[in-house]
């Protein structure tokens, strides 16, 4: 038996798969949001970061599918705990259970598809650009260059407040499945005990809604006309 597969067939080796490719996807949301954020600072700034980005596509793409990798080992092993657990667990345990769980721990698996849809969304807004044909460049599109990421972002999300919308309420799923899920990983991976619980459970959450404002303060800002450029 390979070690992946004695991974997949131990609750615990799914544990720590969930853990460690959770770690690897709060690593990159929190930088992704770092790179976002220079949108306030400038639109050289940002779009000059899209520029860097994409000077190295075949590293860019390495990161990628990584990502992606991640990504779907962190919801398959996450689905399959869940049914697992349902599956042993009497129901008078789980009704006692569900009175000392959080509503953030009771909605993971939810939070998560919903999250995941919010996710293949964004990517077909922003990353390439299927759902609204005027984020191109040149007399098609509103973009003065392929790597017009303040105008894309701004033009996005000032013109389509449905989008907008469902963008905050994917970000609020997002940090309230990170909110349960930094502790419990930390937990997985033998950093959590008793004596260090309550403060590590209160910075996960606080992390998480960190996440959430830097995240959120983008189209908040485009909408109360602090980031704007000329759009039709």
């Amino acid at each position: 038996m390979n070690p992946f597969t004695f991974f997949w067939k131990s609750s615990i080796g799914k544990k720590w798969l969930v853990a460690l490719t959770g770690l690897v996807l709060v690593g990159y949301i929190i930088g992704h949001l770092i790179g976002n954020l220079q949108i306030f600072f400038s639109a050289t700034k940002i779009n000059a970061y899209a520029v860097f980005l994409h000077s190295m596509p075949g590293a860019l793409w390495v990161i990628r599918a990584f990502l992606l990798t991640c990504l779907i080992l962190h919801i398959a092993a996450t689905m399959k705990l869940v049914v697992e657990n349902r599956a042993a667990r009497p129901e008078a345990y789980a009704n006692k259970r569900h009175v000392r769980s959080t509503w953030a721990s009771r909605t993971m698996a939810i939070s998560g598809v919903v999250v995941l849809s919010f996710i293949v969304f964004h990517i077909l807004h922003f990353t390439t650009r299927n759902v609204d044909p005027n984020l191109q460049p040149g007399p098609a599109g509103v973009l003065h260059d392929e790597f017009d990421v303040y105008t894309m972002i701004v033009s996005g999300f000032w013109h389509h407040p449905l989008i907008t919308s469902f963008y905050l309420l994917g970000l609020f799923l997002l940090c309230l499945h990170l909110s349960h899920g930094f502790s419990s990983l930390l937990q997985t991976l033998g950093l959590n005990s008793k004596k260090t619980m309550g403060p590590i459970s209160t910075g996960g959450r606080a992390l998480a809604w960190v996440i959430f404002l830097g995240y959120a303060s983008i189209p908040i800002a485009v909408w109360i006309h602090v980031l704007h450029t000329q759009l039709p």
